[in-house]
């Protein structure tokens, strides 16, 4: 029976994961791409001019409570007050996609805290030891919480709710008992929580120990911090964007990991040698005349991944719009043909869609209400189908997914987690042109504007005779080409003259009328 499992083993060998990091480091900015199989699958950016703070953990002050919002207001000494709702200022229940459990001797607590209780615990002018868990977007302040976290390469360690759970992501039986049993042997503070991430699956104990061990360190310098400094203060900066990569994306089935630059190459070795000395050698210097991300084809899959269209292998495409409120996904069939196997092939673009949607969301950080508008499917099989591939697909998102079935009306809806402004926000500006519509106006449109506002200024400034029209030399054309009569029948009117220039720093929507004499604006 041995020799026999050993030949199917030998026949038919585990495929092998064919994943890579690519980081790119610049003066303004350091990149990171997860790829696999040479599609990108995650993407994230850091730049000097972009402070997050999400996961930061500060010593604030309470402003004031408002009991309509059920919040208070804290100063945490950036500017803007952060928000924390009542129900953020209570243990929190953990995630559903940790499974709870009981450690042996874990004491019962008297009647946990209610929302009520908050305005009394937190008067206006105490301290508040918050963590952010959303940054500043737009003009709205940051979102805290009192439930801190510190999370570890294995563990994610809570100083101040003593739960103990297991990610959910770990389904194997036997490997949850053997890991409910390592929870129950680790020497945990009192009053302390302790979850296993899920790259905490078939580790050895001494990972964990020594895991739970770095983030007690972390947490008594946190702690001597907070006693010695007033609030408010920043008591624990979250890691930079190459060392949560290291914890976070370096699991065992990454393969390589390429970085352009020789000291931060020399840093990951460093972090790398804390959690494995054997993975220091997927580390690999790139140092060749053509870019790291040119080279690794991540540079035309970042551009194509954040066109409005998004193209799908059978032909079809999907639009993504973020709007203030949500985002919306729509699936079109394009040039996928559809003939008389109508129904399969509208089922397969479906599929194919519900998977670029979930790495799309990921790749972009897309957060908060997302409505996705699938191809119509007659059949109950085909929705369910298409419900599953898309539930599978977000299970590899780090984020937080709450996922609703698919309506009557062939809508999903679904939430993910918005912890910062999603990466579309921090690469593109409003065009100045359109100003964010993604339309602008019509030559003719412009023209129309332009005879109607000099047609104004003749009216009230009847004794100027000669007016300069500044506009762009698009519109322009267009008054030369199709309006040249009617702009001939307006200087008869006024007996005077018109002259026209054109401006390049002027926008397309935009035109000045001076007096040609004078130079002054009389638009």
């Amino acid at each position: 029976m041995i020799f026999d499992r050993i030949k199917q083993l030998v026949r038919h060998p585990k495929k092998r994961s064919n994943k890579e990091i690519a980081i790119s480091c610049e003066p303004l900015e350091r990149r990171v791409a997860l790829l696999d199989e040479g599609l990108l699958e995650e993407f994230a950016i850091e730049r000097g001019s972009q402070k997050e703070i999400a996961q930061n953990i500060y010593k604030g002050r309470v402003n004031n409570i408002d009991q309509g919002l059920k919040a208070l207001f804290v100063d945490i000494g950036i500017g803007k007050n952060a928000f924390l709702h009542f129900w953020d200022a209570i243990p929190a229940a953990l995630d559903a996609g940790i499974e709870l459990f009981e450690r042996k001797g874990t004491k019962s607590k008297a009647r946990p805290l209610r929302a009520e209780d908050i305005p009394n615990i937190y008067p206006p002018g105490s301290e508040v030891v918050v963590q952010v868990t959303k940054g500043p977007i737009g003009t709205k302040g940051p979102r805290v919480t009192t439930n801190i976290t510190l999370a570890g390469r294995y563990l994610v360690l809570m100083p101040y709710n003593e739960q103990f759970g297991i990610s959910r992501k770990i389904e194997d039986p036997k490997e949850r008992a053997r890991l409910r049993k390592i929870l129950n042997e680790l020497r945990i503070p009192e009053g302390m929580g302790v979850i296993i991430r899920t790259v905490g699956e078939g580790q050895k104990t001494r990972y964990f120990v020594r895991d739970l061990a770095i983030l007690l360190q972390k947490w008594n310098a946190i702690e001597q911090k907070m006693r010695e400094c007033p609030a408010p203060v920043l008591l624990y900066r979250e890691p930079d964007l190459i060392e949560r990569t290291v914890r976070d994306f370096l699991t065992d089935d990454v393969e390589k990991i390429y970085i352009d630059d020789e000291n931060e190459m020399k840093r990951i070795k460093d972090l790398v040698a804390q959690i494995s000395k054997r993975s220091q050698k997927k580390i690999i210097y790139y140092n060749e005349p053509i870019p790291l991300f040119e080279k690794l084809n991540i540079e035309r899959q970042i551009d194509t991944a954040f066109m409005r269209k998004v193209e799908l292998p059978s032909g079809g495409y999907i639009i993504i719009d973020e709007t203030e409120a949500l985002v919306a996904i729509d699936v079109n069939t394009g040039k996928a043909k559809v003939g008389k196997d109508q129904d399969n092939m509208i089922l397969k673009t479906n599929i194919e869609a519900a998977a670029e949607i979930s790495r799309q969301l990921r790749l972009r950080n897309i957060g908060g209400l997302v409505v996705i508008d699938f191809i119509d499917m007659k059949s109950r099989r085909d929705q369910h189908l298409v419900f599953e591939k898309l539930k599978e697909c977000v299970r590899k998102d780090r984020a937080k997914i709450n996922l609703l079935p698919i309506s009557s009306f062939g809508l999903v809806e679904m939430t993910r987690q918005r912890v910062q402004e999603s990466i579309w926000h921090s690469l593109y500006v409003p065009c100045p042109h359109c100003h964010g519509r993604g339309m602008v106006k019509s030559p003719e449109t412009m023209s129309i504007e332009i005879q109607r506002a000099i047609n104004r200024v003749i009216r009230l400034h009847p004794e100027v005779k000669e007016l300069r029209v500044i506009l762009n030399s698009f519109v322009l054309d267009r008054l030369k080409s199709e309006d040249e009569e009617l702009l001939v029948d307006l200087e008869r009117r006024m007996q005077g003259k018109l002259y026209f220039r054109t401006d390049p720093r002027i926008n397309y929507e935009e035109f000045k009328i001076v007096n040609a004499l004078t130079g002054e604006d009389i638009t």
